[in-house]
């Protein structure tokens, strides 16, 4: 978390010591910049997008034409959340690759056909996919129905839900209770930033924000509308 805060502070100390930006500006300009490229944009073609100035920033989004018809500000915003997202790359990975023909061992779904809500768990080298975070989180808490050694889990990974970026799952946000339903119903829906979580809980009647460890088995369950 420490690191994604510096990360951002330097990106807006950059852009202050041009001359080309307030705090409160720039915080508004990447809130709305994330708005736009979620509703207005097509996310394939944004991670075609590779300037690191906002000058060539601008003139790529116009070349590509990522977004149905941008105004100036929108455009702009865009280009601002697209180069605070870009300094947070190395905290997150590349989009899940979910072999085709992986099922869900909760409910036996195909999880390629749902990438933006795959997530994994690997345990001694065994990938386990799942089509959302609720499966993946029964799978981890429910040690009767799945029995394996926890202690050998080394990897458990999420979808960030607007980026598509894999996150690891202990460090990522999860809305509950929202208006958005995954391939299995009412979903945990994971982000990388507390600010994102914020957004959507907002624009989508979001219950709480939660992190990792305060995900308990009556929540799970709850979700399914089932009282455990």
């Amino acid at each position: 978390m420490l690191a994604r805060i510096l990360l951002s502070l330097w990106v807006f100390l950059s852009l202050m010591n041009a001359g080309e930006i307030s705090p409160a500006k720039y915080a508004k300009l990447v809130q709305k910049g994330e708005k736009v490229a979620v509703k207005l944009c097509d996310s394939q073609k944004l991670a075609l997008l590779s300037s690191h100035t906002l000058s060539t920033l601008l003139e790529e989004i116009e070349k590509l034409q990522p977004c149905t018809v941008l105004s100036p500000q929108n455009k702009e915003a865009l280009a601002y959340f697209i180069l605070a997202s870009e300094h947070q790359k190395p905290l997150l990975k590349e989009q899940l690759h979910v072999p085709k023909k992986a099922k869900c061992p909760v409910c036996g779904m195909f999880v390629s056909k749902y990438p933006k809500w795959a997530s994994l768990l690997e345990v001694n080298a065994q990938k386990h996919y799942f089509d959302g975070v609720k499966d993946m989180m029964k799978f981890y808490l429910f040690d009767i129905d799945f029995p394996y050694d926890r202690t050998t889990i080394t990897q458990i990974t999420v979808t960030d839900f607007y980026t598509l970026h894999a996150l690891d799952a202990k460090e990522a946000f999860y809305v509950s209770g929202s208006d958005i339903y995954g391939p299995m119903g009412n979903e945990l829906i994971p982000f990388g930033t507390l600010q994102s979580a914020q957004n959507f809980l907002k624009d989508h009647k979001g219950d709480k924000i939660l992190h990792f460890n305060e995900v308990t088995p009556s929540l799970v369950m709850g979700l399914d509308g089932i009282v455990y």
